[in-house]
């Protein structure tokens, strides 16, 4: 398929070596970032994945069990307000999971990606379903449900689920030399027994140059996170550093990540970014990071180049925020001086040096 990519990771050291095929000149889809809010609450230390609603609210899941909760057994998500104030306090649903990494909704369902697994040695992932109510969040609810995935080429640490408009999932791994597999349910799920997965995507990240994240450039081709909006035109995926958009037709997740993206944004630093949504208007972008008082921060969609209020004469490679690391990521190609060349090399040991150890320097866990 055609990989996604602003250079080619060929042979492990391809961006480095050889010039990277540019972007499409920048579409203009999305202004600069900006903070929206900061969660002050100290409970909420460790989100990992993230919803808007088309109130302005938002849902977000805490990964695992973390603290002020030790030895929980039970699913934790917080309703914000678009300032980041906490709504009813913590809900709770009573299922002991593994390491959530993501959160979906639809058709008033939440679904919870529990698909973590920093040692790649579980024996399978799950996910989790419950009804939700946003008009009625204090209803009583059902029991969740937990359906368990099987990868058909053994364990892989994920942070991300897109979830399709006609309800299929797929999960996005987590590759730390930017080979990002996309897997889904080989058939229906099933509650009563394990479904095996079957991959049917490659994506090919590699670095965008912006700056950012817990572990350095190896951070810009790791997946953290994934969205799908309300009204299934587009989905989009996130590493530490950037956000890309992709439009998506019908429920045809594969063959939209088979085009180019609509956008690359490049994003603030953050201490652990992990997670995206789409906002209420299903085009802007949300996205929010582990740590007390973490930011949400907003990436505000431009007029649809359709729009005649929009300006055809306005470059967005000429603002100034997106110089500085924010908005639509640049498209040049990479420079390859002998200065550039030299560093991308050490860059390059860098990554394979940090393969074995990377899933011990982000939250380390027990199994």
């Amino acid at each position: 398929m055609h990989p996604v990519r602003v250079g080619i990771l060929a042979l492990g050291m391809g961006p480095v070596l050889f010039p990277a095929p540019a972007w499409s000149a920048p579409s203009g889809d999305y202004g600069s970032a900006a903070v929206q809010c900061t969660i002050t609450d100290p409970a909420i230390d460790e989100l990992s994945g993230l919803v808007g609603l088309a109130s302005g609210e938002m849902l977000l899941v805490e990964d695992s069990t973390p603290e002020p909760h030790p030895g929980s057994t039970s699913i934790l998500m917080y309703r914000l307000d678009a300032g980041c104030a906490v709504l009813g306090g913590v809900v709770e649903f009573d299922q002991d999971p593994r390491d959530i990494e993501d959160l979906a909704f639809q058709d008033n369902t939440l679904w919870f990606a529990d698909i973590g697994d920093n040692g790649a040695d579980r024996a399978n992932v799950a996910l989790i379903s419950v009804a939700y109510d946003p008009g009625d969040p204090a209803a009583q609810t059902l029991a969740p449900v937990v359906y368990r995935l099987g990868y058909p080429d053994g364990p892989h640490d994920a942070e991300a689920l897109l979830l399709a408009p006609d309800g299929t999932p797929y999960v996005v791994i987590k590759d730390p030399l930017g080979r990002s597999g996309v897997y889904r349910p080989a058939r229906q799920l099933d509650a009563s027994a394990e479904v095996a997965m079957e991959k049917v995507a490659d994506l090919e990240f590699s670095m965008t140059g912006t700056p950012g994240g817990p572990i350095g450039r190896t951070g810009q081709l790791l997946v953290t996170g994934g969205a799908v909006a309300a009204d299934g035109r587009h989905l989009a995926l996130r590493t530490y550093t950037d956000a890309y958009v992709w439009s998506l037709t019908g429920s045809d997740v594969p063959g939209a990540l088979q085009a180019e993206p609509l956008a690359v944004v490049a994003l603030p630093d953050a201490p652990q970014g992990e997670a995206i949504s789409f906002a209420a208007d299903s085009r802007s972008l949300i996205l929010g990071s582990e740590g007390v008082d973490s930011v949400i921060t907003a990436v505000p969609a431009t007029p649809a180049t359709d729009d005649p209020t929009a300006d055809p004469t306005t470059d967005p490679v000429a603002d100034p925020a997106a110089e500085s690391g924010s908005g639509t990521a640049s498209t040049d190609a990479f420079d390859t001086s002998p200065a550039t060349v030299t560093a991308g090399l050490i860059a390059v040991a860098v990554v394979f040096a940090v393969v074995w150890l990377i899933r011990r320097r982000i939250r380390r866990k027990g199994t």
